[in-house]
Order: C-alpha cells, then sequence, then structure tokens
C-alpha cells in the first residue's frame, strides 16, 4: 500500500476517533468510548506507517490539518454547529498551510550537500 493511502486511512481514523468522542458524552457511552480509543489507535498506528516514506512535517501537517477540516465539516453538518466566515477563512488557511507544507518539501526546493 502506498504511504498516501496509509495517510488517508489514518487521517479517516482520527475523523472517526474524534466524531466519536464528541458522541462518547465523556466517555460515558461505552460504544462511542469504544470508537474513540479505536479509531485514535487506528490513526496513529496508520500515522506512524505513513512517516516511514513520508517526511515528518509533511505527514503531520497533512494528518493534523485534514482531520481539523474534515472534523470541523462533520461538526457542521452532523450537529449543525455554526458555520461562519471564520470557519470558512480558517479552513482556507488550513489547507493553504498544507500546501505550502509540501511545496516546501518538494524534492526542488532540496539544498545540494556542499563538498567542502
Amino acid at each position: 500500500m502506498n504511504p498516501i493511502s496509509i495517510l488517508a486511512i489514518a487521517i479517516v481514523s482520527e475523523v472517526f476517533g474524534s466524531t466519536m468522542l464528541k458522541k462518547s458524552d465523556g466517555f460515558t457511552n461505552l460504544i462511542p468510548s469504544l470508537g474513540v480509543i479505536i479509531g485514535f489507535a487506528l490513526a496513529f498506528y496508520f500515522l506512524a506507517l505513513s512517516l516511514k516514506s513520508i517526511p515528518l512535517s509533511l505527514g503531520y501537517g497533512i494528518w493534523a490539518g485534514a482531520g481539523t477540516a474534515l472534523t470541523t465539516l462533520i461538526g457542521v453538518i452532523i450537529w449543525g454547529e455554526p458555520f461562519n466566515i471564520i470557519t470558512f477563512i480558517s479552513l482556507v488557511a488550513i489547507i493553504l498551510g498544507v500546501i505550502l507544507l509540501n511545496s516546501s518539501s518538494a524534492p526542488e526546493n532540496e539544498k545540494e550537500p556542499s563538498n567542502v
């Protein structure tokens, strides 16, 4: 399995765990509480696997940014949390941040080692 697919599984698992965190009602509901544990365990496991071949700053940035953005959208869609201009700007900033991290990790931007 390629590292991007593994990272995608980590993101989906983290979003699932976060969603179950809301449904667990402070860990008072058993099934959602188990979902939190399973979701985050899988998220960290697959994130660790993806980091074998993806740089840490890029992998973690994508995982955290995509997870935050998707969790925000789930909050808006499922729980009717407010979606306003500040929410929109924040999501755009997260996406731009991930794009900038990706572009800063591109091979053409890496410095050649000096032979002094």
